[in-house]
């Protein structure tokens, strides 16, 4: 399919501005830096598109900020549901290159699965993504308006609660841009109020990247294992290679964690690759002595992998075994499966001639 370009970004977004930048905008040009914080709360938590709605701000401030900023949203090409009640959303930026967000329904409360890149450089086999390799770091707005849009876009009346970085790209190879929207997404005052403790980054195992995200954000970390030695995980991730299980693992052990929070790892069972009991203890050895939660995620199928889904009866004796070493460990059943909720599928899909 042919992918109709949305008009270029022609000013500074101003969701690319942090409170502290935009408060130092208004200093700068000799204005009151109480005027910043008015905007953000219009733009995050009244949700209006244009300045001159600003209601509370005069005239002259007001066509200044038109003049100077955008406020734009992404453009929604394509939204599917699923069944079981999840919603996928492709969205198009100014380049004309697309991303996918997914909205999951869980019991009491919503998670929304983000991007962070255009494609990814990680190259994992197991991933959709990885095929089309890494266009372009998301900006800090196209990163903050997905959550801002479907705020807007779906009415759950305040059940959206949860955000992970877990959608297409590596957040910690965007590195600034990922920080930046974090804070106005974490933001309680003027910006999109979500608690730190319900913000989860998920990252392949950029072992230095981990440690500055420890001192900048106080939200949760997720590890992308898949593999309890180095062969198995340098072979579905060549990340691997350069950060090997004993490096990440360190890095894992330095993370400063508040009481109580432990590092989750995410662990996808892939049929005879890493799904045998033998996996199962070596992955209990391989984890006790960090602060760990296990999800385990049975492999997505899609055309064109090598790689299948394991039996149930496996998925569960390796799930037993953590239990039985003491891991707080949750099999996380896929949702949207009928929508092609995988990252990468959706967008994949849309591009296909």
């Amino acid at each position: 399919m042919t992918i109709k370009a949305a008009p270029p970004y022609n000013k500074t977004e101003i969701k690319d501005l942090t409170k502290d930048q935009l408060v130092l905008w208004f200093e700068t040009r000799a204005m009151r830096s109480f005027r910043a914080l008015q905007v953000m709360r219009w733009i995050y938590l009244r949700q209006v598109d244009t300045f001159e709605q600003m209601t509370d701000i005069n005239k002259t401030t007001r066509t200044l900020l038109s003049a100077s900023f955008d406020n734009k949203r992404l453009v929604l090409r394509q939204t599917e549901t699923s069944a079981d009640g999840s919603q996928k959303f492709l969205f198009q930026l100014g380049d004309g290159n697309t991303i996918e967000s997914v909205l999951i329904p869980e019991k009491e409360h919503d998670t929304l699965c983000i991007s962070s890149q255009v494609g990814c450089a990680q190259g994992c086999r197991f991933c959709m993504t990885a095929k089309g390799g890494l266009i372009r770091n998301l900006f800090t707005w196209e990163i903050i308006a997905q959550v801002r849009d479907i705020q807007q876009l779906a009415d759950h009346s305040g059940r959206l609660t949860n955000i992970v970085f877990m959608g297409m790209g590596e957040p910690l190879a965007n590195y600034d841009n990922v920080v930046k929207a974090i804070q106005v997404i974490t933001d309680g005052d003027t910006g999109l109020k979500f608690s730190n403790r319900r913000v989860t980054l998920s990252t392949a195992g950029l072992v230095p990247k981990m440690q500055r995200l420890g001192k900048d954000t106080q939200v949760n970390l997720a590890i992308s294992l898949n593999a309890a030695d180095n062969a198995v995980r340098s072979r579905l991730m060549p990340v691997n290679r350069k950060y090997p299980l004993e490096k990440l693992l360190d890095a894992c052990a330095a993370y400063p964690l508040k009481r109580r929070k432990k590092i989750t790892f995410e662990y996808i069972l892939i049929k005879g690759v890493n799904d045998s009991a033998a996996d199962a203890e070596s992955l209990a050895v391989l984890l006790k002595k960090l602060p760990s939660k296990i999800n385990l995620i049975p492999y997505n199928e899609h055309a064109g992998s090598p790689f299948e889904r394991p039996d149930e009866s496996t998925i569960e004796q390796f799930q037993n075994i953590l239990i039985n070493n003491n891991f707080t460990t949750i099999i996380r059943r896929s949702k949207g499966r009928d929508i092609a909720a995988a990252c990468g599928q959706l967008r994949a899909r849309y591009m296909e001639p």
